[in-house]
């Protein structure tokens, strides 16, 4: 029987047992195997998931336990999953293992970084299990502050700033967002005035429509400053640009995905009359983002700040999917989630080791690189052709239902937006393709980079494990879409029941 409290107490373990350790190597050894133990669980859990569904079992939440936290304002620990949450759980689990293996070479406070990527893992497992909106704001908050620390003290360039403007806008999301639930608590009736933060009651609620009005932009802007939502979105390049490797792969592939996760899950699930009286706006906001981030990277010179704007393009597609308000698109929209974060982490891991050698990310100082470390030239290629949507790759897949789900929208604005959203993979392919021949192809610029060694063995094993969920994706997309396409089809349900019933 899974309790998806073990998911918690997994990394809660690892964490105590890295500061426990006493030598450098003893850290490493237990971070690996605590985020290999957290990969096992999570597979077993969704093959378990898979098969109860396969069996009948029609339950909207499994695995759910349920525990009073604080009585007096009725705040409870409430967990469960969805084939959403699950999918998102797998990402979690795949990124951290191999942000793991791309930072065994650190050797700077070495146990406390890995603390602390240990710590950012147990934020996401809770957020992602939590079925009350306190509780998920709880975790929501644990994965801010080790993200301060992280590129504050083992960043680059300038850490300090970019850590504090970070922390400082992430922090200011989380305000919105908790005033927000806060304004949704005192709009719920649970029997006898009470009030809940339980999502499931919620759901079935009733909340008035001028109260949705206010609530559902101070929820969907605050979870969407997570997910760089155009124009909040300055903190992410800067953020992912001095983060050390496995903190910018966390950022971009998971933390990123918090916020749209939030975005679904809370605001358009539990206040549908709004959501589609904002949909418009949505769309607006998702569609400058779209094609402003795809500009923006194409002026970058810098590899991270490259993958980072793109970042802010890619996740535009994930609110843009959001807004249409179509089942297709918003299980695109999950897709592009899963898909991003691990296309993203791939990327941020080549980029980490394409500088550990060159001591450079500048694409001028770059050049033939293929000759000198050809697996580490390939991953990077490999993680632009998904970037660009190459067909066989997740980026396809996802960005594709995203489309055909926002075509399925017969409003004459919303198929021009989608148009535009469209338009944007040529210039994604521009970027891509430049980067990717500028650093790998041609002569090699500098005679230093003859000496380097290729990826050492944490570094392919990191490497080969995201793409081979990338090829998984893009190959054979019908264990994603079969695993998220019911819980999608139930928050389209609700969504067309509170309209409805307007």
């Amino acid at each position: 029987m899974i309790n998806l409290s073990i998911l918690l107490i997994i990394p809660l373990v690892t964490a105590v047992l890295v500061m426990l350790c006493r030598s450098a190597g003893q850290v490493r050894i237990t971070a690996l195997l605590g985020s290999v133990a957290q990969l096992g669980y999570a597979g077993f859990m969704m093959f378990d998931y898979m098969a109860q569904r396969a069996s009948g079992n029609t339950a909207r939440m499994l695995y759910q336990q349920q525990y009073s936290w604080f009585r007096a304002l009725n705040i409870e620990y409430y967990v469960g999953v969805d084939g959403i949450s699950v999918a998102m759980i797998m990402l979690t689990a795949v990124v951290v293992m191999a942000g793991i293996l791309i930072s065994w070479n650190i050797t700077k406070w070495t146990k406390e970084f890995f603390f602390l990527i240990v710590l950012l893992s147990l934020g996401a497992y809770g957020f992602f299990i939590s079925l009350d909106l306190f509780t998920m704001f709880f975790f929501l908050e644990v994965a801010v502050i080790p993200k301060f620390l992280l590129i504050g003290i083992w960043g680059s360039g300038k850490k300090e700033y970019s850590a504090m403007k970070l922390a400082l806008m992430l922090m200011g999301g989380s305000a919105l967002v908790l005033i927000g639930l806060l304004c949704l608590y005192f709009n719920t009736d649970a029997g006898n005035g009470v009030h809940t933060f339980n999502l499931m009651a919620i759901s079935a609620m009733h909340i008035p429509i001028e109260a949705q009005r206010f609530i559902f932009p101070l929820m969907f802007v605050g979870f969407g400053v997570f997910t760089a939502i155009f124009p909040f979105h300055t903190w992410a390049p800067d953020g992912h640009s001095s983060a050390p490797t496995a903190a910018s792969m966390f950022l971009a592939g998971i933390s990123m995905k918090l916020g749209g996760y939030g975005c679904l899950r809370v605001a358009a699930f539990l206040m549908p009359e709004a959501a589609h009286q904002y949909a418009w706006v949505i769309i607006l906001v998702s569609t400058i983002a779209i094609i402003y981030g795809a500009f923006a990277t194409l002026m970058q010179t810098d590899l991270k700040y490259i993958n980072a704007y793109s970042s802010v393009s890619h996740c535009g597609f994930v609110l843009f999917g959001i807004g249409m308000l179509t089942q297709t698109s918003i299980t695109g929209a999950v897709m592009q989630m899963v898909s991003h974060g691990l296309m993203t982490a791939l990327f941020f891991a080549a980029i980490g080791m394409i500088y550990e050698r060159t001591h450079t990310r500048q694409v001028a100082q770059l050049g033939g690189l293929l000759k000198t470390i050809p697996f580490i030239i390939t991953v990077f290629v490999i993680a632009g052709l998904c970037s660009l949507g190459l067909p066989g790759l997740s980026g396809f897949v996802a960005e594709m239902t995203v489309f055909m789900g926002s075509w399925q929208n017969p409003d004459t604005l919303y198929r021009v937006a989608t148009i535009l959203a469209c338009a944007s993979i040529v210039v994604t392919a521009v970027y891509i393709l430049r980067a990717v021949g500028s650093t790998g192809m041609g002569p090699v610029k500098n005679p230093d980079f003859l000496k380097f060694s290729d990826a050492s063995w944490n570094e392919k094993l990191a490497s080969v494990t995201l793409i081979l969920c990338i090829l998984a994706i893009g190959i054979a997309p019908f264990w994603l879409t079969n695993l998220i396409t019911p819980d999608t089809q139930v928050i389209m349900n609700n969504i067309a029941r509170g309209v409805a019933g307007t």
